[in-house]
């Protein structure tokens, strides 16, 4: 497999463009101080954002996709994203292997 150099800087591009991105965001926050509405607001987000990835590819697919995204959704709202997601990945692989 070869890379072409123009593949290969703007995979590095993109890579800096995200880094910079995480970076610049931490930075900003840093200087910010946010009382406690602001802070439940901010805590919110990584768990929409996870919904609105998977809920277009959930809802197109498989009845075992569609569950596990709900079971995800559910345990979203309790869990920690790492432990939701997790519990989402196990739903479907469960789901899938009984052939649901």
């Amino acid at each position: 497999m070869t890379l072409d150099p123009q593949t290969f800087l703007a995979i590095l591009a993109m890579a800096v463009a995200t880094a910079a991105t995480r970076v610049g965001g931490l930075v900003l926050f840093s200087f910010l101080t946010l009382d406690r509405r602001q802070k439940r607001a901010m805590e919110a987000i990584p768990p929409a954002v996870l919904m609105a990835v998977v809920a277009p590819t959930a809802l197109a697919t498989g009845p075992a996709e569609t569950i596990a995204a709900a079971v995800t959704a559910l345990a979203a709202l309790r869990l920690p994203l790492l432990a939701a997601t997790a519990l989402g990945v196990a739903a479907v692989a469960v789901l899938r292997a009984v052939g649901l």
